[in-house]
Parts: C-alpha cells; sequence; structure tokens
C-alpha cells in the first residue's frame, strides 16, 4: 500500500506544478484577484498534502497499520474535495456562473478529511509507541 501512496503522491505533486504555472500564466488574467486567491488556495493546499502522503508512504515501512493506510486515504480524498472543489469555483467564476451551494460545501468537508488525515497520522505514531 505505501508504494501506492508514493505514487500517488508523485502524480499529485506533479499536478501541483501544473495547476501553480497555469494559475501564474492563464487564470490571472481570466479572473479577479479574490478569485485568483481561492484558486491559489487549491494549489497550495495540495502541494502541502503532497509531502504529508510522500510521508505516508515512507513511514508505512516503520509504522504500518489500519491508522497509517487511512491517513493516505482521508490525504487523498481530502486533497481531491479541498483543492478540487476551489478549482471547480474558479473555473466556474471565471466562466461567469454561479457557484451552487454544494460545490461550496465540499471545500470545508475537504477541510475535515484533510484533518482527519492528520489525526490518523498521529494515532498510528501513538499506537506504535504503545507497542
Amino acid at each position: 500500500m505505501h508504494r501506492t501512496y508514493l505514487i500517488i503522491a508523485a502524480l499529485l505533486g506533479a499536478l501541483s506544478v501544473i495547476t501553480g504555472a497555469f494559475g501564474a500564466h492563464g487564470v490571472k488574467s481570466l479572473v479577479t484577484p479574490d478569485v485568483l486567491e481561492i484558486y491559489e488556495t487549491g494549489v497550495r493546499y495540495q502541494f502541502y498534502h503532497v509531502f504529508a502522503l510522500l510521508a505516508v508512504g515512507i513511514l508505512y515501512r516503520w509504522y504500518p497499520g489500519k491508522a497509517m493506510s487511512w491517513a493516505g486515504i482521508l490525504f487523498i480524498a481530502g486533497v481531491v474535495l479541498f483543492s478540487g472543489s476551489l478549482y471547480l469555483i474558479t473555473l466556474m467564476k471565471a466562466g461567469g456562473k454561479s457557484v451552487p451551494t454544494g460545490i461550496g460545501l465540499l471545500t470545508p468537508l475537504g477541510g475535515l478529511l484533510l484533518t482527519g488525515g492528520w489525526a490518523a497520522l498521529l494515532l498510528a505514531f501513538l499506537k506504535a509507541s504503545q507497542g
């Protein structure tokens, strides 16, 4: 399982660079500064959690178990929902469309999943120190 997390982290890392560059060169000219800030928040949190997912993939060898697996799953799902919803909001606003409430609710849900990933990582470390 740890290899899967490393592969997904590498893919999300590459996508972070691509989305960041696209934001700096393409999105910037299409949206207002406040909407660009929304987009950049998505990129930033995606990049932060690439490193968290890399850590899960690497640390899994020393801290194997359900908690570490859940940390990886929650980080991936959190990035998809948190950053993905911010990218979608930016896209909709760039197209002059209103953003449905449901899409806006995905962002905090993604944030909860990211927080859950950190909590699962902590749990993996605490369980290991007891053994």
